[in-house]
């Protein structure tokens, strides 16, 4: 399928194919017939993205800064490359979809071959959330559907505002969402005063009932507010214009009453004065989108719609009464529409949006009948391969060392007297660290790139692309069961790890996923039976990378040859996640200290080099009872007499070192700085060792896996030890939200 993409590095807009998106629970299906192109959120990214570098800093000072704490962190080589994977990036465009739900789809409410309306993006073929669509009409046509979302946008604006019959209003900015407002707070029974520069724009509005300012003619907006209600002031400001400029609201404030309220739709300046709110008591309200329900996932992701006694306009039952007005006559697009593109010129569609032509309602029109039903779902970069032996090289295979030492070298395509004998790879999943992280480091030591998936489509085509693999796929059940794929790799959100690691054991796949082996303890007992069943040739690993990193390797060697028990401390200062992210959330997540605090109950384990007797943990405190559970200090005893301490902290500042490794024994000291320093102290003769980038062991664990995986041996992390640290780390997770008793302190 085709699919409208913007590089986010250059800001060019491209029309890419695609895998179809499959069917999942909770999510529309919908082939799409029209989709209408913001006018002014759509041309806000491009204008970003086609911006030079002082140009994107000076819009976003906040990242700037979020920029230099991470080059005193972590060094300036590791910061260029982070904000070059950023840039990296290709983001899906549009959210005004009009389509058919496709009869793939199984979602209550819903019949194959409905029109349906949503925030889908510029694509042929879409998978929506289910709160997110809505039920056209039949009297609403197609095109007047697709400005539906902008509707509901300019909706929930005037629903803060909360106009009663007969108060009067002013709309300043008059594009496609000020327009619409105009109509709806004309159909509300209020009086309008509609403000812009445009003159084409405040022609619109007086069509639609609203006195206008005439700039042009030289017109004193205030004084038109005066005239319109007598001296007395308006009853409210709708602000829909996108400018860096304070302008917009101080002239809000000094046309309102006293009391009179403001809502922010747009983007404006907000360098407020004081006087002028406070002589008259005004109240001020930034709108968010469509309305309740948006950006929480428990909504939009898990379909948990708010009562309708408590929670009566959310932003699906906004789009629900755009639609009613637009099928009552009450709401008019059709003088809105400027241009009409097909999908395959949508290129043209945005240059036309970042130029100087006069255009407010763009619509791309879709070939219908497209698709090619479940096959389309991948598609084929590469002739396939043969499909490869399992059998180990004839060749001698290295000594195996201790788990985390340093690997033997990375498999090479051209070694051998195949590039056959390379472990190959199917990549479930293409987020951030996958693409930033995980696949050039399996690149990097050979592994054969054959497959990669995403649930869109759009992330696993940019990797998939870029990284050489043979396929892009939105199907992982036939990519994971393909013969020609010996190697698994899981990069997916933790809820989702535990099915893949049982589906790629059961088809007799080495699997490789990033961590956590799962977020339960039953999914932990499901994984061992199916491992159990399907027997020792498979090597499972989990992305434990800390113990293959250099200085953590070189601080184990070291510590060989002092007898006796030892003390460790780590320190990560991990820095705040906001509390809807979705690693916080139990059942998806599973919170951070199963989520990322895994690492380094994994990283004491291997320094240790004896299992875990006994465990404790202490939360950060908060008032009346609460404590932080991602603000921890968990203490671990080991059978051999070793104590170590992870201080988890999510409280510090960012420009502060993120991980630190300190272990103390025979009256020495050795200490990790950020996995960019290893000194000691008191260990005569040791240098201290530095790179100029942290160095996780990322690339060291790959290569581990690989080649256990090529040589059929063990596992790089012996299963028990796996199994001790997960179960470990998922009791930690639960004691971590467990709610504070007064035993607690």
């Amino acid at each position: 399928m085709k699919q409208v993409l913007q590089e986010l590095g250059t800001g060019r807009t491209v029309v890419a194919d695609l895998p179809e998106p499959g069917a999942s629970d909770g999510a529309l299906r919908i082939r799409t017939r029209r989709s209408l192109i913001s006018a002014g959120t759509e041309r806000m990214l491009v204008e970003f993205g086609r911006a030079g570098w002082l140009e994107r800093a000076r819009q976003q000072p906040e990242r700037v800064q979020q920029v230099l704490d991470k080059v005193r962190a972590e060094g300036l080589a590791q910061t260029v490359a982070a904000v070059r994977s950023k840039l990296d990036q290709t983001l899906p465009l549009g959210y005004c979809n009009v389509g058919e739900v496709d009869p793939q789809a199984n979602v209550a409410g819903f019949a194959a071959g409905e029109r349906v309306v949503s925030n889908g993006p510029h694509a042929e073929v879409i998978a929506v959330p289910v709160n997110l669509c809505a039920r056209i009409p039949d009297e609403v046509s197609d095109d007047a559907a697709a400005f539906t979302v902008l509707g509901a946008i300019a909706l929930q604006g005037i629903r803060l505002a909360a106009p009663t019959l007969g108060e009067s209003f002013v709309v300043t900015g008059l594009g496609l969402i000020g327009l619409l407002a105009v109509q709806l707070l004309r159909a509300n029974g209020c009086r309008v005063l509609g403000i812009d520069p445009d003159p084409a724009k405040t022609a619109l509005a007086r069509a639609f009932g609203a006195a206008t300012v005439d700039i042009e003619r030289g017109e004193n907006a205030l004084a038109v507010a005066d005239l319109l209600t007598q001296g007395r002031g308006v009853d409210g400001v709708l602000i829909a214009a996108s400018t860096p400029s304070d302008e917009p609201v101080s002239q809000a404030a000094r046309m309102c009453r006293k009391r009179g309220r403001i809502v922010l739709v747009g983007v404006t300046g907000l360098k407020l004065n004081r006087a002028d709110f406070y002589e008259k008591e005004l109240s001020f309200q930034v709108s968010c989108s469509y309305g309740p329900g948006r950006y929480d996932p428990d909504y939009e992701q898990g379909g948990r719609d708010y009562p309708f006694g408590l929670v009566r306009w959310t932003e699906q039952r906004n789009l629900e009464a755009v639609l009613r007005l637009m099928a009552a006559g009450a709401l008019e697009v059709k003088p809105l529409i400027t241009h009409r593109f097909a999908l395959a010129d949508a290129v043209r569609a945005y240059d036309l949006l970042a130029s100087s032509e006069p255009h407010l309602g763009i619509l791309l029109d879709y070939p219908q009948g497209i698709g090619a039903g479940p096959g389309a779902r991948t598609i084929d970069l590469a002739p396939a391969h043969t499909p490869p032996t399992r059998t180990p090289p004839a060749r001698t295979p290295p000594a195996r060392t201790p788990p985390g030492a340093a690997p033997g070298p990375p498999l090479s395509k051209a070694a051998g007297s195949s590039a056959a004998v390379a472990p190959v790879l199917a990549v479930i999943g293409a987020g951030n660290y996958a693409a930033r992280v995980l696949v050039p480091a399996f690149a990097r030591n050979g592994a054969r790139l054959f497959g990669i998936a995403s649930s869109g489509g759009v992330t696993a085509a940019h990797v998939g692309r870029k990284y050489g693999f043979d396929q892009i796929t939105t199907d992982t059940q036939t990519l994971i069961a393909d013969p020609r794929v010996t190697a698994v790799v899981i990069a997916t959100r933790h809820d989702t790890h535990a099915a893949f690691v049982k589906q790629a054991l059961a088809a007799g796949k080495h699997v490789f996923v990033e961590k956590p082996l799962a977020i339960r303890m039953s999914e932990l007992d499901e994984i061992a039976s199916v491992r159990a069943a399907a027997g020792p040739g498979s090597v499972l690993m989990v992305g434990f990378n800390r113990r293959f990193a250099p200085h953590v390797v070189r601080m184990k060697t070291l510590l060989r040859s002092v007898p006796g028990p030892k003390t460790f401390i780590v320190t990560v200062n991990a820095g705040g996640v906001p509390a809807r992210h979705w690693i916080q959330a139990e059942q998806i997540g599973g919170g951070r200290i199963i989520g990322e605090g895994c690492h380094f109950i994994d990283l004491l384990r291997f320094l240790a080099g004896a299992p875990i007797r006994s465990w404790d943990l202490t939360r950060l405190g908060g008032p009346a009872g609460t404590a932080t559970d991602d603000t921890v200090s968990i203490t671990l005893a080991f059978v051999d007499g070793s104590v170590g301490t992870v201080h988890y902290f999510a409280n510090g500042h960012p420009a502060f070192p993120k991980e630190r490794i300190e272990a103390f024994c025979g009256g020495r000291v050795l200490q990790i700085d950020n996995f960019r320093r290893l000194r000691g102290f008191g260990w005569r003769g040791l240098g201290a060792m530095s790179r100029w980038r942290p160095d996780k062991g990322q690339s060291a664990c790959t290569a581990a896996f690989l080649e256990a995986a090529h040589v059929g041996g063990a596992s790089p992390i012996p299963f028990d030890e796996l199994m001790e640290v997960s179960r470990l780390v998922i009791a930690l997770g639960e004691a971590a939200r467990r709610p504070v008793s007064a035993s607690d302190g």
